[in-house]
């Protein structure tokens, strides 16, 4: 797994040098599930924003855009929540993803998204641990 970075004004916390992916994937469903599907599948209808504005809750799996995020912008959404991570990036944006920082530790968090990467293909793997390293690099990390 690559390490985190920035995005915004504070530094993601790297992530630990091992993860556990049995408690990842116990996390997922009990904090992630009832949006996000048991089996990563996201909410119907989830690239148009329903009658209040928000999109509905994406997909993990391959289908989605969760890998064509880099790690710090996957950890700061799980963390803060997307509005908070979209806000540091200076976006204005109502989203429907709620922070679990006062919920799940950095470790916990980690280790849930390693388990969702460890249902893609490894095409999508590859592309999104690129996307982390360059986004690593271009920090100077």
């Amino acid at each position: 797994m690559m390490a985190g970075g920035t995005s915004g004004t504070s530094a993601t916390p790297e992530p630990p040098q091992s993860v556990d992916l049995a408690e990842g994937a116990e996390f997922y469903q009990e904090y992630c599930a009832s949006c996000h599907g048991a089996d990563l599948e996201g909410q119907a209808g989830w690239r148009s924003a329903g009658e209040d504005g928000i999109l509905p809750a994406p997909p993990h799996d391959e289908t989605g855009h969760t890998w064509h995020h880099p790690d710090s912008i996957l950890f700061d959404y799980t963390k803060l929540g997307g509005k908070k991570t979209l806000a540091k990036q200076g976006v204005d944006f109502q989203s429907g993803m709620p922070g679990f920082g006062n919920e799940l530790t950095d470790a916990q968090i980690w280790n849930i998204l390693a388990f969702i990467k460890s249902t893609w293909p490894d095409r999508q793997r590859e592309v999104q641990a690129a996307r982390s390293e360059a986004e690593q690099q271009k920090r100077g990390d």
